[in-house]
């Protein structure tokens, strides 16, 4: 049970790659945890999942169906969520076997609570497993554990010894105790004096009060309790007390350090230190019924924490945005070797949390598709005109299949990556001892020290220099050792020369990739965000654009032959 995990099949060897802290934030990780979480500690929790990548297809789709159990089942992730509370008070019970001076009676009592309630959880749990449908290999698995623990672990047993404990416990209903003053009557040391099976009234409290405060001496003499105790209306032995199996003596006291200036004083803690000294064979007592559960294998469970949080908010997720008419899909896993990829519709994951956050965005959808005569796309098109977004869009849904939540298209078929390396703009602030092109050459150079054929390299505006000249001449050698490399890619970018001399570069690499050119789609002057395999349109572009504004000879010409012709008349 220990063992055992929600993300990888039993016996499977869990090497993981993990993104760059590049990566992490070009693909926006920080901002799809906050859209799936409030909770600082659940993103926490999540993030460790998230930036980390396994191409193993075993794994991915054992996740992948995981995944779609929750996602089917609102019913089950809302018990998850019960026991998600629950073991969140269980993580304490896992040091209790370490604990050998826990003799506080109140900590051990809680702890009963919890093992209390952990017994109606798992209880709970596998009511609800029996009940469903649910078809993945990890939930078969986890409801088998929970039969287990349910028939192993004695439960009908430990439930009893439980409410018996407490009905043990709960026969303490007070405490006297007697405390001395010095001569500034400031307390000094404090005492139990007895452990009594009814509550104090306050009506014979109160009458002890008006009876002490009326007497002519003012004070009680002595240290005789007989009379002090007639208030009180069970009457323990003076020097021992029986509770539970526990004798318990009485004349234990301790004693108080004050504060010379304040009369400050810990009588409070003196006092639960007193108590919980004197309850020791108590506890002790309790904590034998306890001995023999506490190493349940089911306390295991509490490991599924972090794992059981990232299927129930990505299925919260995903509901929200299929709610908003937005495709969503599994996807289908293919050997990884093949280095293939195909979406269909598909589109950028954060344009559909905007629109669950209520911003209402019309999102384009695309097709895309990697082989080997389309491994490596060199991405054009007109600022603002979607090269960015479709190039995040394409890492997150590899990253989202790999994680085995649904992905942002209505079909997926891909062959895993064993990492994701993006090259988006450096930041200025770190450019100044190498310059940006010194920067981005160094940062692209690491990549491809790491990068293999099954990797997927995402390039934003990568060399993008005051000078075109220098930056086109380092993409050449770049898309050259990309094909060679035979990995897939998309490089996004305003050099249009690129993108035309694809068909040289291919010829200079002896290898089964390619390059191919891709546009962001313009019509009628108007973005489209479409995109499609095409020559690079730079000229056309601009004239599109020029039009659209009228900033073309003829319009303007025209214009300004329309004014003079005003003025005239």
């Amino acid at each position: 049970m220990e063992n055992f995990s929600l993300m990888f099949p039993q016996g499977k060897s869990r090497e993981l790659c993990t993104l760059t802290p590049e990566a992490e934030n070009d693909l926006s990780i920080e901002f799809i945890l906050d859209a799936l979480s409030e909770d600082e500690y659940e993103k926490n929790l999540m993030r460790k999942i998230m930036v980390t990548v396994t191409d193993d297809e075993e794994i991915i789709r054992y996740r992948c169906d995981v995944f779609e159990d929750f996602l089917r089942f609102p019913k089950l992730r809302e018990e998850m969520s019960e026991l998600l509370k629950k073991l969140a008070d269980l993580r304490e019970i896992e040091r209790f076997q370490k604990d050998q001076e826990a003799s506080s009676l109140w900590m051990l009592i809680n702890r009963l609570r919890e093992i209390d309630e952990y017994v109606g959880c798992i209880t709970r749990i596998k009511e609800i497993l029996e009940g469903l449908n649910i078809h993945s290999e990890g939930m078969l698995s986890l409801k088998k554990i929970v039969t287990d623990i349910y028939s192993a672990s004695g439960f009908p047993e430990l439930k009893k010894d439980i409410d018996e404990t407490f009905e043990k416990a709960r026969k303490l209903k007070s405490i006297t105790i007697g405390v001395n003053l010095d001569n500034l009557l400031r307390p000094k040391n404090a005492g139990v004096v007895s452990l009594n099976d009814k509550e104090f009234t306050s009506s014979g409290l109160m009458k002890h009060f008006l009876r002490f405060t009326d007497n002519k001496d003012d004070l009680h003499h002595g240290t005789d309790v007989e009379e002090l105790r007639k208030f009180h209306p069970a009457n323990p032995s003076t020097s021992k007390v029986a509770f539970g199996t526990a004798q318990v003596a009485v004349n234990h006291s301790v004693h108080i350090e004050t504060n010379d200036l304040t009369g400050a004083d810990p009588l409070s803690d003196a006092l639960k230190k007193s108590v919980t000294d004197i309850l020791k064979r108590t506890v002790k007592d309790i904590k034998s019924t306890l001995k023999k559960y506490i190493n349940i294998s089911g306390y295991a469970l509490i490991n599924l924490t972090p794992e059981i949080i990232f299927y129930i908010r990505w299925a919260e997720l995903t509901d929200k945005i299929i709610a908003k008419k937005m495709p969503m899909c599994k996807a289908e896993i293919v050997s990884a070797d093949k280095r293939e990829c195909s979406f269909k519709e598909i589109y950028n994951l954060k344009l559909a949390i905007k629109n669950v956050l209520g911003d209402n965005i019309d999102i384009v959808t695309n097709e895309m598709e990697f082989d080997d005569d389309k491994r490596i796309f060199i991405l054009t098109g007109p600022n603002r005109g979607g090269k960015t977004i479709f190039t995040q869009a394409v890492g997150l849904a590899m990253l989202m299949a790999q994680w085995g939540v649904y992905v942002p298209a209505s079909k997926a078929v891909l062959s895993p990556c064993d990492n994701i390396y993006t090259h988006f703009p450096a930041d200025e602030n770190n450019t100044v001892d190498l310059g940006r092109l010194g920067e981005e050459s160094k940062r692209l150079s690491e990549i491809f020290d790491v990068a293999t054929q099954r990797s997927l390299l995402l390039l934003n505006e990568s060399l993008a220099t005051t000078n075109v000249a220098e930056g086109l001449f380092i993409a050449k050698d770049v898309v050259k050792a990309m094909i060679y490399l035979g990995t897939r890619a998309i490089f996004n970018t305003h050099m249009h020369e690129l993108a035309r001399c694809l068909d040289d570069l291919n010829a200079e690499v002896t290898c089964n990739s390619r390059a191919v050119s891709m546009i962001t789609g313009v019509h009628d002057g108007r973005r489209s965000f479409k995109i499609s395999i095409a020559p690079p349109q730079g000229v056309s572009y601009a004239k599109d654009i020029a039009v659209k504004y009228g900033v073309t000879y003829d319009i303007i010409k025209n214009h300004i032959d329309t004014k003079s012709k005003e003025k005239s008349d």
